[in-house]
């Protein structure tokens, strides 16, 4: 998987992944043009939308609507040791009633999630920082 950001100007990004793009901005108050989800809301974005295809996953194959299921995703932001988001919470509204079983299964498939799993098992992450060489005198 790969995703390109490419800086437009002041705070803003643009995100391509495959044939898709969107813009990411910081709100007017923290000096952007509010044209887009911040960095964070996009990181929720994620963590809702793969628990809502679990979720809408498990409800068709048991042949329960799923058209109109909602996610919402909520957390906690932190600074102290370092500045972060913690205390995800992922609500699944189904459009049905479901049964204590149903409820069990939606929480069991969205359990499957892989940004879900990603977030819960601390991710290796490597940077390399590359930039043009400074011609010497």
């Amino acid at each position: 998987m790969e995703v390109t950001v490419e800086h437009l100007g002041s705070v803003q990004f643009e995100i391509h992944a495959r044939n898709h793009s969107i813009i990411s901005d910081q709100s007017v108050n923290d000096g952007g043009f509010d044209e887009g989800m911040t960095p964070p809301e996009l990181l929720l974005a994620s963590l809702g939308s793969c628990a809502g295809f679990y979720a809408a996953q498990y409800l068709r194959k048991n042949k329960l609507a799923s058209e109109g299921t909602r996610v919402r995703v909520t957390c906690d932001k932190v600074k102290d040791p370092l500045a972060r988001m913690t205390n995800f919470v992922i609500e699944v509204d189904a459009p049905v009633e479901l049964s204590v079983e149903q409820r069990k299964g939606v929480e069991e498939a969205v359990a499957h999630c892989l940004v879900h799993n990603t977030l819960l098992q601390s991710p290796k992450i490597r940077l390399k920082v590359a930039g043009a060489v400074a011609a010497k005198k």
